[in-house]
């Protein structure tokens, strides 16, 4: 046995996969609800503090690596924004990692929020102003709907169902799944409905992968080993 088979082994045992409970897995990423899972960490991978300039993110490279321990195919879903840039040079990385065929988008929609006195506006968007008061626009692309066309379509091609996702609207199609008699697994992060959970053959919960999956950067105009003043 090689070290990349042994280290294959040795994460699957630790997060409780093997061909023979979970075979012929089929990954499905939704990346926009991955993407966020350690937005808020403020510990390493070894559970000490982060210092003020650094946060952890999602790496794409070690989530494909991850995934391809366990899993016979990966299908990765995110939005792009066609005035920016940087969206196309990301999704561009992204069919370079899990391959051209194995990456889906569709153009994000922005929607106009109305803002109420009380409400706050992070710094990542700008207010705008007409007649009707302030507003701002949220973007907004959820791949609910092909995410779940393309489970059930290509239902034949695997046994195990494997999620990324905290979303609860992927119940009723893991319930259709089921009646498929196929097995359910779900990577997630945060907590998940109730309802959603009994449905599940196993899950994996973010902070058990969190060093197989993300890395630490600098945050944006911060330098390091500096706080933002």
């Amino acid at each position: 046995m090689d070290l990349q088979e042994f280290k294959k082994l040795n994460v699957c045992q630790q997060i409780g996969i093997s061909t023979e409970n979970f075979p012929r897995i089929v990954a499905f990423i939704d990346f926009a609800n991955v993407n966020n899972w350690f937005e808020e960490d403020r510990i390493d991978f070894d559970g000490r503090p982060l210092s003020p300039d650094q946060k952890i993110v999602i790496d794409m490279v070690k989530l494909a690596d991850f995934l391809y321990y366990f899993a016979d195919d990966v299908r990765f879903y995110y939005g792009h924004d066609p005035a920016n840039s940087g969206s196309f040079a990301f999704l561009s990385a992204a069919r370079h990692i899990f391959g051209k065929r194995r990456v889906f988008t569709k153009r994000i929609q922005k929607v106009r929020h109305n803002l109420a006195f009380s409400d706050s506006v992070t710094n990542t968007r700008i207010v705008y102003s007409d007649d009707d008061g302030d507003f701002v626009w949220i973007p907004k692309c959820n791949f609910d709907v092909e995410i779940a066309v393309d489970a059930l379509r290509l239902s034949d091609a695997y046994s195990t169902f494997c999620l990324l996702s905290s979303d609860a609207d992927f119940a009723a199609l893991i319930r259709q799944l089921k009646k498929k008699d196929k097995k359910i697994l779900l990577i997630k992060g945060g907590r998940i409905d109730g309802s959603l959970g009994q449905l599940l053959d196993h899950k994996i919960d973010a902070f058990q992968i969190k060093q197989y999956i993300a890395q630490i950067k600098q945050k944006p105009g911060t330098r390091p080993g500096f706080a933002n003043s």
